[in-house]
């Protein structure tokens, strides 16, 4: 789990500008294979970058004697429960099986979400209120949308338990990145050794584009020989690991 002060934390911010493309290379080096999120979109891609600690909620078919409108009377429900559970930093991260028939949530839940001081939302389902959702500058990642409730096909049965959230097995306080790419999911043990690494793969990147965009061929320059590598250092200690636009040896 994350300390308290998990927004604070130094690898955070350096895993909030590494993307998903690169932090899954890093887990794949690593032997992970299965870590990205499959299918899962941001609802507004101008606001879909997070890092933050999973909450998980998981939820089975629904059964008509069990889910009728009346359960919302409840403030005790599960589903808000999970959402007056999370805490600043984290992701709710929900388990609805795939199936996007019915929403996973809607507009007043995710506004609490983010009045709450959470990180983000996840679910390989759908959600409702979408028009508004999408305007709302809080990362909120779907497979689908639907404006039917989710009690029509979800009943919700547990959070803080392991889950699947689009084929992905989510633990509790793992670690979840997303970007207008998708969400990928960290292993928690391994989020602040993945965050220098990342840095650094981003960096030398950028070098490598810049040279294959000013007409260098893929030999010897992707994947970096010898020589490429001198060029990068040289580059890095003129002061370019910053990332700014800079003129780089062809």
């Amino acid at each position: 789990m994350l300390p308290p002060d998990r927004n604070h934390h130094p690898w955070v911010a350096v895993l909030a500008e590494a993307s998903t493309a690169t932090i899954s290379t890093q887990l794949f080096r690593r032997g992970f294979r299965n870590v990205f999120l499959q299918g899962l979109h941001p609802l507004n891609p101008a606001a879909a970058r997070f890092v933050g600690e999973a909450f998980t909620l998981r939820s089975i078919p629904s059964r008509e004697d069990l889910d009728v409108l009346e359960v919302y009377e409840d403030y005790d429900h599960p589903q808000r429960k999970a959402v007056e559970s999370v805490q600043p930093g984290q992701v709710l991260v929900i388990d609805s099986r795939c199936d996007v028939r019915a929403a996973s949530a809607g507009h007043i839940l995710l506004t609490r979400l983010s009045k709450r001081g959470a990180a983000g939302f996840v679910t390989d389902g759908s959600l409702r209120d979408t028009p508004a959702i999408r305007q709302m500058a809080f990362p909120a990642f779907v497979a689908d949308v639907s404006a039917t409730t989710n009690l029509a096909h979800h009943h919700v049965v547990d959070m803080q338990v392991p889950i699947s959230c689009a084929g992905v097995a989510i633990y509790p306080g793992d670690i979840l990145v997303g970007d207008e790419e998708g969400v990928v999911c960290i292993p928690c043990h391994l989020a602040a050794e993945l965050a220098q690494p990342a840095a650094e793969q981003e960096r030398m990147e950028r070098f490598i584009l810049a040279k294959v965009a000013a007409g260098a061929p893929l030999r010897g320059t992707y994947p970096p020989d010898a020589d490429t590598r001198r060029e990068y250092a040289e580059w890095l200690a003129a002061g370019h690991e910053d990332g700014q636009r800079a003129e780089v040896p062809r």
